[in-house]
C-alpha cells in the first residue's frame, strides 16, 4: 500500500533498521523510533496510518505506548512485535486496542501479510481523514472544515484538536491527553493556549444547535451531537 506511512518502534537497532528498510522496499514509508517514549512523541507530532510496536522497550514499553495512544486515537492500527507468546501478553495488547500480535521470530513476509491484512479490513485512509460532524464535514487532510457550502481552513493545532474530538464524538477527552498530544507538553501556559483554540472551535461549530463541545470540568472536553 504505497504512502501508508508506518511508525515502527523496535529498541534492537539491527532489527528495527532491518524491518525499516524492508517496509520501505515494499513501498511504504517508515520512521523508526528506538525506544517508548521517542514512538510516542513521533506519533503525537506526525501523522501516521499505521504503528508497529515492540513490547518490551526501555523508558516506556509497547503496551504504555499503546495506552497512550489509544488515549488520543481510537482509529490508526497498532501491531505488537514481541518475544513473548504467553497468552496473558497477547490478550493484554488486545484489551488496550491493539489489531494483531507477531511472536519473534518471524518472517519478513508475514509481517507484511499481517500489516496489509490489516489495512485492507480497517478504513481506507481518505475515510480515516473525513470526519461527519452532524451537518459538518471535517477533512483533516485539507483542514478545512465546511457547513452548507461556508468553508473554514483551521490552523495545524485547530486541526489536531477536533480530529482527536471528532475521532471520540460523545466520549470524555482527557485535557492532559489532548495537551501532549498536540503541544507535546501539559504545562500551565499551553494549557491556556488550548482553551483559546477550543474557543475558537466552539465559534466555528456554532452555526449547528446540536453540536457542541463540552467543557468536563477538572477533566477534559467532549465533542456532543444532541
Amino acid at each position: 500500500m504505497s504512502n501508508t506511512s508506518i511508525l515502527l518502534a523496535e529498541d534492537d537497532p539491527n532489527l528495527g533498521m532491518l524491518l525499516s528498510k524492508f517496509l520501505r522496499a515494499k513501498g511504504f514509508s517508515c520512521t523508526l523510533a528506538v525506544d517508548g517514549e521517542i514512538a510516542y512523541q513521533e506519533f503525537t507530532n506526525n501523522a501516521y496510518d499505521f504503528v508497529i510496536l515492540d513490547v518490551m522497550m526501555p523508558k516506556k514499553d509497547g503496551f504504555a505506548v499503546a495506552k497512550d495512544i489509544r488515549g488520543i486515537d481510537k482509529e490508526t492500527p497498532i501491531l505488537f512485535l514481541t518475544a513473548k507468546s504467553m497468552k496473558e501478553d497477547k490478550l493484554k495488547g488486545f484489551e488496550l486496542g491493539a489489531d494483531d500480535y507477531l511472536t519473534k521470530p518471524f518472517s519478513m513476509d508475514e509481517l507484511i501479510a499481517r500489516v496489509n491484512a490489516i489495512l485492507k479490513r480497517t478504513n481506507t485512509k481518505e475515510e480515516n481523514h473525513l470526519y461527519p460532524i452532524h451537518h459538518y464535514l471535517f477533512d483533516y487532510n485539507t483542514r478545512i472544515l465546511s457547513f452548507q457550502g461556508n468553508e473554514q481552513k483551521l490552523t495545524t493545532k485547530e486541526c489536531e484538536l477536533l480530529k482527536i474530538l471528532a475521532q471520540n464524538i460523545g466520549k470524555e477527552v482527557d485535557r492532559n491527553d489532548l495537551l501532549k498530544a498536540v503541544w507535546g507538553d501539559d504545562n500551565y501556559f499551553n494549557g491556556r493556549s488550548m482553551d483559546v483554540y477550543i474557543t475558537k472551535l466552539r465559534k466555528y461549530l456554532n452555526q449547528d444547535e446540536k453540536v457542541e463541545i463540552v467543557n468536563i470540568h477538572g477533566k477534559g472536553f467532549k465533542l456532543m451531537v444532541k
